[in-house]
């Protein structure tokens, strides 16, 4: 069972045991607890096996939007993703801030950005990855990572970003020393470009905070890079 669904059925199991507690003080029947034990469980295990966890990872994530500083930070990193991944030629196909957002696109529920990343398929498929290709995407990956700690001194997210490049290094039998150089390596690129386009960044994180489309975003990146020549 995913993560995110023993993490649904860990909150329900100690919904329903305080409602168990507190029951017979709002005189609640002794079967409701019950019922709804056996309700939400039945859900967790349809969504694990089901929907692969969309639906407990779409709730968890409803539970935790709240907060207004988490949504930010969530914008911030992927715009750092998006600006990276733009100036160093790799074409977004798409992008989603929320759980939500990315089930109703027919994605992932985890959401991100989206990669146009048939050249990277390509050259793993065939057991070999070019330096070019693999410090371009080290860089896209670092980019969320690099955008929270500039903007918040700190970064909450990117454990999966972390994840791509050792899973990527470990298949090319690269050795482990290797991983960290190239996280290290690719965070500092990337801190080196959203901070030489800070005023880009800036407009592309307004710009995806109103849900502008990839094109509108690419175009914002692009006036503000044009701007600044004619500056």
């Amino acid at each position: 069972m995913k993560q995110t669904s023993l993490n649904v059925v860990a909150i329900s199991v100690f919904a329903i045991t305080i409602s168990t507690l507190l029951g017979p003080a709002f005189n609640l029947p002794p079967a409701v607890p019950a019922i709804a034990t056996f309700c939400l469980l039945g859900l967790a295990t349809l969504d694990s096996f089901q929907w692969q966890g969309q639906g407990g990872t779409i709730l968890l994530d409803l539970l935790a939007g709240s907060s207004k500083e988490r949504r930010d930070r969530i914008l911030h990193h992927e715009a750092g993703h998006f600006l990276v991944a733009h100036l160093l030629g790799i074409s977004i196909t798409g992008y989603a801030l929320n759980a939500w957002e990315a089930f109703k696109q027919g994605q992932s529920a985890q959401g991100g950005v989206r990669f146009q990343d048939g050249e990277l398929a390509s050259q793993l498929q065939n057991g070999t990855l070019s330096s070019q290709v693999l410090d371009r995407y080290c860089t896209v990956w670092m980019a969320g990572i690099v955008a929270e700690n500039i903007v918040y001194g700190n970064a909450e997210g990117g454990a999966e970003d972390r994840t791509k490049i050792s899973a990527i290094l470990t298949q090319l039998r690269r050795p482990s020393t290797e991983i960290k150089l190239k996280q290290n390596w690719g965070s500092l690129q990337a801190k080196n470009l959203i901070e030489s386009h800070n005023s880009a960044y800036q407009s592309l994180v307004a710009a995806m905070e109103k849900r502008a489309t990839v094109t509108e975003c690419c175009d914002i990146i692009q006036q503000n890079l044009n701007s600044t020549v004619d500056s």
